[in-house]
């Protein structure tokens, strides 16, 4: 369950200091998140649950594995939204993509093959095995086209930790920097904690996500924000933090 459990726990359970979940793996059925309407529902249940009411879908789109389009996350899209008003629920949605900087990513972005967040923000992955070769010009063409560049959870790339005057680069450069609530968690090994907690005390972490891609990983979050850990960190964080104004 990683380390947050060693975290003494606060009585009373807690909710988040924003509304707004960048990232995340709820669109039903075209990834490796959610295989389902009915694990979507649960899954923005627990969103709700920890004080979102907005949530930007952010499914994978990956070369091979999970070739995603415009065209196939609007369907689900389009499957999701109806369920949720059909069950009432207040929640509002948002469809996007986390984009996996691959051969594929390159072939889609120059067909202009985009689905922008609100106010035309881009979440990219980096290769967990090494950092884009040309990304100071791709982050200066994704700026050059309108686009605001995310970099989604940098705390989980190995080859940044032996670099970190190359993050403060890339913040400097205009990337914006997204951690996941998980890796604070300790969800993704001792060393995606370090290097979040790290982020933090530079003063580099503009968005945080959860990353959620099961009904498991909102238990792990809901039990880690109820930490005083948490709320030691999250009183560093805020006013910081610019989901809300993802717009």
């Amino acid at each position: 369950m990683g380390l947050f459990n060693i975290f003494s726990k606060k009585k009373t359970q807690s909710t988040l200091f924003y509304h707004t979940d960048v990232h995340c793996h709820i669109l039903p059925g075209v990834d490796h998140g959610s295989q389902d309407v009915v694990q979507s529902m649960e899954m923005l249940k627990a969103e709700m649950d920890m004080g979102i009411s907005r949530v930007i879908l952010t499914s994978h789109v990956t070369a091979e594995t999970f070739e995603n389009t415009p065209e196939t996350l609007t369907a689900a899209f389009g499957v999701l939204q109806k369920a949720v008003a059909e069950a009432e629920l207040p929640i509002e949605l948002h469809v996007s993509a986390e984009y996996r900087m691959d051969d594929y990513w390159n072939r889609q972005w120059e067909a202009g093959a985009v689905l922008p967040m609100p106010g035309n923000y881009l979440l990219l992955e980096n290769s967990f095995l090494q950092e884009r070769l040309d990304m100071d010009q791709f982050i200066y063409e994704v700026q050059l086209k309108g686009y605001k560049p995310i970099l989604a959870h940098p705390e989980r790339y190995a080859y940044y930790s032996q670099r970190r005057d190359r993050l403060r680069h890339l913040h400097d450069a205009g990337a914006k920097f997204q951690i996941n609530i998980l890796s604070l968690a300790g969800y993704f090994g001792r060393g995606a904690r370090e290097m979040a907690v790290w982020f933090i005390k530079q003063g580099m972490v503009d968005m945080l996500g959860s990353d959620m891609h099961n009904i498991e990983h909102a238990s792990i979050i809901k039990e880690y924000i109820n930490t005083n850990d948490w709320k030691r960190l999250s009183l560093q964080l805020e006013g910081h933090i610019i989901n809300d104004a993802v717009k």
